[in-house]
């Protein structure tokens, strides 16, 4: 029978999955929008002037930037967790915190809302934070 402890760390792992997943096809709108301005030969070439892409596709550009640079953070600190066997409440929250915190700021950013842009990667940092203080009072 799976304990609540057991399940725990299956949830951390669950979110950096997802949250991998979800980093991993931010691209696809943005490099569409490519599609939709340049054409094919325009996106897969290297054209001398080539056409500015939409505003919200750079921005999208930039929010996929960010989550992959906090990706990398995230990733390590659950697969840390993960090889100490550190599960409980705390880190299956912040697993969860981070990745709707990188969903939400992935279209906060997308759509310019500024405030909620900043609060979103602000939940993406304190989920990481509470992975390091579960770490510290182990």
């Amino acid at each position: 029978m799976t304990t609540v402890e057991d399940m725990s760390m299956q949830i951390e792992l669950y979110y950096l999955v997802l949250s991998t997943a979800f980093t991993a096809v931010l691209w696809v709108p943005y490099v569409l929008d490519r599609f939709m301005i340049r054409g094919i030969a325009g996106t897969v070439g290297y054209p001398e002037s080539p056409k500015p892409a939409s505003p919200w596709a750079e921005r999208l550009k930039a929010a996929h930037g960010n989550a992959v640079e906090n990706l990398v953070v995230f990733a390590a600190l659950v697969l840390v967790a993960n090889a100490m066997d550190l599960a409980n409440a705390a880190t299956a929250f912040a697993a969860m915190l981070y990745f709707w915190s990188r969903v939400v700021h992935a279209l906060a950013y997308t759509f310019k809302v500024p405030w909620v842009r900043t609060l979103a990667f602000l939940g993406g940092f304190a989920a990481q934070m509470i992975f390091v203080v579960q770490f510290l009072a182990k």
